[in-house]
């Protein structure tokens, strides 16, 4: 995955996607345009610190936070983090696109800190299809790219009303994947129980719209990208000050 936005550009980046930004749901997909999110005044757009104090979250029952992270869940970043954050996601959601360049900043800003976990949340016609298509591109190395291919092309392949998702496969083809193996793996047993499990949990934890995210097990509080922000860098502070002193 490309990090290279550069970390003077954050508070423009923020303030920019929180005027357009919604969710994708089952119920009002792409179709309905997603409600607006009220952005900071530009003016005074703060620069990406850490917080000063603990975001309010509140962490998930154990019961739950336990459907949060599966044993073959797709995994960005360094895998002994200590910040993780769980990002339930369609690929076909324009909200979800919008959303990744905020995840690749978070990544940008904190390397060491910060993982993030994929969930799949197939709300949109067609989106089945192209996880089949990432998690057979996973399985080659390809998972960071294929991703980052799907958004970027989405609106050829998953425009409203007419989503075209046989054209994610040529979509893996040109960032490296082998089709012919990837074709036998996407129809393995396997991966429709990743489809089943991940719409067990999505019930189980009453995840209505994309994206949905979760850090260190708390469900972001208030949906933007700047609240997404803030409560990485208040878990990244808090993981901080529990090390040991040196």
């Amino acid at each position: 995955m490309d990090l290279r936005i550069g970390q003077s550009s954050v508070a423009l980046l923020l303030v920019a996607l929180a005027s357009v930004l919604g969710a994708c749901s089952p119920a009002k997909n792409d179709a309905t345009p997603p409600a607006a999110v009220t952005p900071p005044p530009p003016a005074e757009a703060p620069a990406v610190a850490p917080a000063p104090a603990p975001v309010t979250a509140v962490p998930l029952a154990d019961n739950l936070r336990a459907r949060l992270v599966r044993s073959d869940s797709p995994v960005l970043g360094p895998a002994k983090a200590p910040v993780t954050i769980v990002e339930f996601l369609d690929p076909a959601c324009g909200a979800c696109r919008a959303y990744s360049a905020v995840v690749k900043q978070v990544m940008f800003l904190y390397p060491d800190e910060v993982r993030v976990v994929v969930r799949y949340a197939a709300f949109h016609p067609g989106s089945d299809e192209a996880i089949r298509v990432l998690e057979a591109s996973r399985k080659q190395g390809k998972f960071a790219e294929v991703l980052t291919a799907l958004f970027d092309r989405q609106e050829e392949w998953a425009a409203h009303g007419a989503p075209r998702p046989e054209l994610t496969w040529d979509i893996a083809r040109e960032n490296g994947v082998d089709l012919a193996r990837a074709r036998r793996d996407a129809s393995a047993a396997t991966i429709v129980n990743v489809l089943n499990r991940d719409s067990d949990d999505i019930v189980a934890l009453e995840i209505e719209r994309t994206p949905t995210f979760f850090v260190n097990g708390k469900r972001l509080p208030d949906f933007g990208p700047q609240e997404l922000m803030d409560l990485v860098a208040s878990e990244v502070q808090l993981a901080k000050s529990a090390r040991p002193a040196t």
